[in-house]
């Protein structure tokens, strides 16, 4: 009775084992991915980051900042999914139906669906740049991409376009986020329903990096500190990713759409910075990613939108040394030679050393 009880026990912890380690495993490939610049001419080839993507680590989604059909050819069958971009300069060309169509004819039917394009990405924080003619395009072409996609049967494809956090007149506290003046209403309130109507994500590009100071460092970086107290919901938050979305949140209530889903297009931490950067070193790119993937995997959501898992894109996949500064050419998870810069725990060998743990214990 006793040899019988030590054996159930014994395949109780190896099922369990298991069960933590497919869970770990299927909750990081539902939630985590990286954005794929290639502003570099050191970086390995399209079917080389492909390949790596998909037999060393548990990334399954990546976004492009164009529509590069090398990259796209490449991941094809891999199973990993790709977000294209539109270039900035090419949206107004696409706000009516002819030219949308072209793009598509062009840019996802040659590749979809056996390259898995998940999004399109209309441009890039077009509200930041301030370019009359680009905002007023900018919906008329996510909607005749919408369409376009629909008359070629590619209903799966979902149309967006990432916002920085400029888009928010007041962010902190995070319970008096709201739109800039002006744009919540005639900008944003119109996108939302568009988002509501096709069932697509408001992408936002959150980076505590550019918002922290001295004294919030830990707070930025998902480390143990005091909080900052939001007296108008009584909340204390423990971390600033936390109160960017939840300012971004508390923006689309005000203008009805707290339900349309929120996706991170951009987030991440430089690992080098000019000399005397504060805040910046390897150590801390690696706190906040890595703090940032266990708190996302989590599934905790935030304090306004709790129990609820987003999907995030980290910047970067690659360090990219054609960028302008010291810090923009060290976002990269990995260097050109594919060994990481720091170990963020996406790769798959590290699910053998979590096998070999159980096996040991």
């Amino acid at each position: 009775m006793a040899v019988l009880s030590a054996t159930k026990l014994l395949i109780f912890f190896f099922f369990s084992c298991h069960l933590s380690l497919f869970s770990s495993t299927a909750t990081a490939v539902y939630t985590i991915g990286v954005n794929y610049g290639t502003i570099a001419d050191n970086l390995p080839t399209p079917a080389q980051v492909a390949n790596f993507l998909k037999t060393k680590t548990n990334i399954d989604r990546i976004k492009i900042f164009d529509a590069n059909p090398d990259i796209l050819k490449a991941f094809a069958g891999t199973g990993i999914s790709v977000t294209v971009t539109v270039g900035n300069g090419d949206i107004p060309s696409l706000a009516k139906l002819p030219g949308a169509k072209a793009w598509i004819e062009k840019n996802i039917l040659p590749y979809h669906p056996k390259t898995i394009i998940r999004y399109i990405a209309v441009g890039n924080e077009i509200l930041a740049t301030s370019d009359k003619t680009l905002i007023a395009y900018l919906l008329p072409a996510m909607k005749a991409l919408r369409s376009a996609l629909d008359s070629a049967n590619a209903t799966s494809v979902k149309v967006s376009t990432p916002h920085s956090l400029g888009i928010l007149s007041t962010s902190e506290p995070p319970s008096a986020g709201k739109f800039r003046k002006g744009y919540d209403k005639l900008i944003f309130a119109p996108i939302l329903e568009f988002h509501k109507q096709t069932k697509s994500p408001f992408m936002v590009n959150p980076y505590p990096y550019f918002g922290f100071k001295p004294q919030t460092l830990d707070y930025a970086l998902f480390k143990p500190n005091g909080g900052v107290f939001d007296a108008g919901t009584g909340i204390n938050y423990t971390n600033m990713f936390d109160a960017q979305l939840d300012a971004v949140y508390t923006a689309m209530k005000r203008v009805g759409y707290e339900d349309v889903d929120l996706v991170v297009a951009e987030t991440g931490w430089p690992s080098v910075g000019d000399p005397g950067q504060p805040g910046v070193s390897l150590e801390n790119a690696l706190s906040y990613n890595g703090n940032l993937i266990k708190h996302v995997d989590s599934g905790k959501g935030t304090p306004l939108m709790p129990n609820r898992t987003f999907e995030t894109y980290i910047f970067a996949l690659f360090n990219e040394n054609l960028k302008e500064s010291v810090p923009e050419r060290n976002f990269g998870l990995f260097k050109p030679d594919l060994n990481p810069v720091y170990d963020v725990g996406i790769l798959r060998s590290e699910q053998v050393n979590f096998l070999d743990d159980c096996v040991n214990s």
